[in-house]
């Protein structure tokens, strides 16, 4: 595709990204009000953590969608997953973080006598450059202490970058046009205004979804025991990722840094984040404190991982 040098390292940038109150009253959140609010898409309305809570219970499969380096987003997908684990499940820990390539390496740690978070995140090939590892490291601890399956889900960083070289070896499965119109006009968003060749921006797609389909492809191996997802929000998205090419509609859960632009959950759902079918909670938080990534680089955005 005769990529320049500058572009390639723009997209291995860039192509790295993608990626409370108990009871809170059922009314409309107003400005500055939201982070520690949680949005029930389907009712439409404000609802407390018991109610998450309840979904989780009675779901087989959940996806917990984040931003990478925002530790509060950790926070909740790990007391998430130890309510689970409280109630006597034992579900795998399908993980993003991890490339598939490495699982059965992941798998003879996970089982040896003097195993740590620290020897399994190893043993993963975990990057601790591109991913917040005090984020992360709670997860596997309670994945080890629950004797949980850790499952590596990601598509090799090598194999996404022939996919954006050669779209076809993908070999993705066929989806409405809007899907990857969706992901386009994401990926030109986050290059901080720098135009993306047009087929550059093609094979960016295709490697974007072909990491969806291989998360997908690693969830359903493990669905029936039942699962818990941790990937970046854009990957967990029911109307353009993982969930699109599974069987069944697992529960979506994202947590979402608050925007100050969007004063009101029903601001998040007007088609540029998400749609009214992209997740079935919207769980506020925080932003995490980082720097412009345009401001330092305008031509060659230093962005959070994945």
């Amino acid at each position: 595709m005769g990529f320049t040098s500058k572009r390639l390292r723009g997209f291995a940038l860039l192509f790295l990204v993608f990626a409370t109150s108990c009871g809170a009253p059922r009314e409309n959140a107003r400005s500055g009000a939201l982070a520690g609010r949680i949005w029930d898409a389907r009712a439409g309305e404000l609802v407390g953590a018991a109610d998450v809570q309840r979904a989780v219970g009675s779901a087989s499969v959940v996806l917990l969608g984040e931003t990478h380096d925002n530790l509060e987003h950790h926070r909740r997908q790990r007391e998430v997953l130890a309510q689970i684990v409280a109630t006597g499940r034992r579900p795998a820990v399908v993980m993003e973080q991890f490339d598939r390539e490495f699982q059965a390496a992941l798998d003879a740690e996970r089982v040896r006598a003097g195993r740590t978070a620290e020897t399994v995140l190893d043993a993963g090939h975990f990057d601790r450059r591109s991913w917040e590892v005090d984020g992360y490291r709670p997860l596997v601890e309670l994945a080890l202490e629950f004797d949980l399956p850790i499952v590596a889900a990601n598509l090799s960083r090598n194999d996404a970058r022939l996919i954006v070289r050669d779209p076809v070896r993908a070999a993705l499965p066929a989806v409405d046009a809007q899907v990857e119109r969706s992901l386009a006009a994401d990926i030109e968003g986050s290059h901080c205004g720098e135009k993306i060749a047009p087929a550059l921006l093609t094979g960016m797609v295709a490697a974007q979804r072909a990491r969806d389909v291989a998360m997908a492809q690693a969830l359903a191996k493990v669905a029936d025991r039942g699962a818990v997802m941790i990937a970046g929000i854009g990957h967990v998205r029911a109307d353009r990722g993982v969930p699109l090419y599974l069987s069944r509609r697992p529960l979506v859960i994202g947590f979402v840094e608050v925007d100050a632009e969007r004063p009101r959950p029903q601001d998040y759902f007007d088609g540029t984040f998400a749609t009214a079918e992209s997740f079935d909670y919207l769980w506020f938080t925080p932003r995490a404190p980082r720097a412009d990534p345009c401001a330092a680089a305008p031509t060659l955005p230093s962005v959070p991982p994945r």
